[in-house]
């Protein structure tokens, strides 16, 4: 079992910037790929980004080249930097990593873009 705790979040202007991170714990050494999904009031669930181990990300085409990922295999976190935000970026966001037989969410944290 892996278990994961995220942090930060809250709200944010348009424009600016805010991060959220996810720590593992339990099996975490287990873990092959951790990223970050996202939820917006009345819509599914999309990807964000993912790492895998070698640290390569992969991110959705709307947030490549303003949200960078960042994980922490020696301490088990993952990082999602969030640089200028828009207001459509607001939504629950839940880190999510893997295991070889597993897929592992957290309890979301919230993020607001609004003035």
């Amino acid at each position: 079992q892996v278990q994961l705790v995220e942090s930060g979040g809250g709200l944010v202007e348009p424009g600016g910037s805010l991060r959220v991170s996810c720590a593992a714990f339990g099996r975490a050494s287990s873990i092959y790929g951790m990223g970050w999904y996202r939820q917006a009031p009345g819509k599914q669930r999309e990807l964000v980004g993912v790492t895998v181990t070698d640290g390569t990300a992969n991110y959705a085409p709307s947030v490549s080249g303003r949200f960078t990922i960042s994980r922490d295999d020696y301490h088990h976190t993952v990082t999602l930097q969030m640089n200028s935000l828009k207001t459509d970026n607001t939504a629950t966001y839940y880190c999510v990593t893997n295991t070889a037989s597993e897929h592992y969410w957290g309890q979301g944290t919230q993020v607001t873009v609004s003035f």
